[in-house]
């Protein structure tokens, strides 16, 4: 028999589609769910690539029902979805809009959405399959979880498959992580439990992957040998906004740096796995995570600060502790930087440099590779007074992109050697736009493709390097710095006392 080559899972031509299947969304009328998840359920349908038997049910406290619920939803889809809108794609997918009024202690409520899942099995088609994402407080993941329990809607079977996506933090610490991977997993298989971190929706962290492992350009000098050191930054021009209960729990480090930072630092300094696939991906980033070593000298190489008013963009910017719900004498930090090791062959000795923080001049996310300076340089110490180290830049938004700087002769009639850069930039190179993370990583759920969702060793691999700088952090001032500047003074001496500098974005 000769097998049909457009049946081949390998075969680009054909899109990948989910089998028939629901979303169900606790928390529909939050932020998150009308900002990015509704945008991005549209634009997956746009797209062609949700399947014709395809529901989504929201569930939230508001007293909507079907209609009220359809008119938020498409007026939050058409507001921030990234394809061209059109009536008639959301006209179809309006047709397959539920919602389920109910707090998350209520026993009626989930009777009724248990019920409402198994009445589209028959009305959709959508064959008990479903996904269930946790658009919600941590601190009510207990109790919906137990809920799910309880009603059987968490119960995968051979004939249907259940999953649950959660978002971050995942934990306060490394303790509530295990607490709470240990209670998502009594409900969930492992295999079904998706935490979503959204940073690695992003193409170009993706095409991270493609630039190490696909050209053999990179590979030899991708290690010590060649690189001084590594700097990662993630870079906000905005402040706390209305997050002012959420963000005076957490602060930068357990907001961004115990996953965003150093899920980047595991893709950059990972070996390169056996085959592309979600496990073999996982193994090597978990390796790294576990190899990851704190300074001896926490207090020259961990440094934390809060920002003060200042002016961004030409704009008065008020400081944290005048934001509307912060303490009047809040010790959050809303930056963070520290120097961190990675004890493998390839990295031993490379420092890298995370630093992430709110109010700086401007949003940027970007991973540096600084590399070390030519041996010996057979010119004039006047010839290379400009010429700084090699770079390899990955920038992950906005801009996403490549830049390689190296120094190049100045046109002319004397020998002067300067930086100059070759810019590879997405928007230019194709035209096909990249779709936005939650777009991809909802794709992901539904596909069952667990490749870019961190598992539960990852994570608390990351808690276990966040801890004790939290530890050594308790009960101290942060150090303060203006709005609109790259941080506090003592992240530049950081680098500074090591003959180093921040890379300007």
């Amino acid at each position: 028999m000769i097998p049909n080559p457009l049946r081949d899972p390998r075969d680009r031509r054909l899109p990948r589609v989910p089998e028939p299947c629901a979303l169900v969304v606790f928390g529909i009328t939050g932020d998150l769910a009308r900002k990015k998840l509704l945008p991005a359920v549209y634009d997956l349908a746009n797209r062609g690539l949700l399947p014709t038997n395809f529901a989504l049910l929201g569930f939230a406290r508001r007293d909507w029902g079907d209609q009220d619920f359809a008119e938020l939803a498409r007026e939050a889809a058409r507001n921030a979805a990234r394809t061209p809108w059109r009536e008639e794609v959301w006209e179809r997918l309006a047709g397959s809009v539920r919602f389920v009024q109910g707090a998350f202690d209520d026993d009626n409520a989930f009777d009724e959405l248990a019920a409402a899942l198994g009445d589209l099995e028959s009305s959709h088609g959508i064959g008990g399959n479903a996904a269930f994402y946790l658009s919600i407080p941590p601190a009510m993941f207990p109790v919906v979880l137990k809920q799910m329990e309880r009603t059987g809607m968490a119960e995968s079977t051979r004939d249907r498959w259940r999953r649950v996506v959660v978002e971050k933090p995942f934990g306060t610490d490394l303790a509530s992580s295990r607490e709470l991977n240990e209670l998502v997993d009594s409900v969930f298989s492992a295999d079904d439990v998706f935490r979503i971190d959204h940073y690695l929706g992003k193409e170009t962290v993706q095409n991270l992957m493609a630039l190490r492992f696909a050209n053999e350009l990179f590979e030899p000098v991708w290690n010590g040998h060649h690189v001084d050191s590594v700097q990662i930054t993630m870079a906000e021009d905005v402040g706390i906004g209305g997050r002012a209960g959420f963000y005076e729990k957490t602060g930068a480090a357990r907001d961004v740096l115990q996953n965003h930072l150093l899920q980047l630092l595991a893709l950059t300094a990972m070996e390169e796995p056996v085959e592309f696939s979600a496990d073999e991906i996982r193994t090597e980033k978990l390796k790294v995570l576990r190899a990851v070593s704190l300074p001896e000298d926490l207090r020259r190489f961990a440094v934390r600060g809060q920002y003060e008013q200042g002016w961004l963009a030409g704009q008065r910017a008020k400081g944290y502790r005048q934001e509307d719900g912060v303490a009047e004498d809040s010790a959050t930090e809303t930056y963070a930087a520290v120097r961190l090791g990675v004890e493998t062959r390839r990295w031993a000795g490379v420092p890298f440099y995370l630093r992430t923080g709110k109010r700086l001049p401007r949003r940027v996310t970007e991973i540096a590779l600084v590399f070390k300076r030519a041996p010996h340089l057979p010119f004039a110490d006047t010839d290379t007074e400009e010429l700084g180290n090699n770079q390899l830049v990955v920038r992950v938004q906005p801009d996403e992109g490549v830049t390689l700087k190296f120094g190049s002769k100045v046109p002319g009639s004397v020998m002067e050697v300067r930086d100059v850069s070759m810019d590879f930039l997405y928007g230019e190179q194709f035209t096909e736009t990249s779709p936005e993370a939650y777009e991809r990583l909802l794709l992901d759920v539904l596909l069952g493709d667990a490749t870019l969702f961190p598992r539960n060793a990852e994570v608390e691999a990351s808690w276990a390097v966040i801890d004790p700088l939290e530890e050594f952090w308790a009960g101290s001032t942060p150090e303060p710095y203006r709005a609109g500047e790259w941080g506090p003074r003592a992240a530049d001496e950081m680098l500074a006392a090591e003959g180093r500098r921040w890379r300007r974005p």
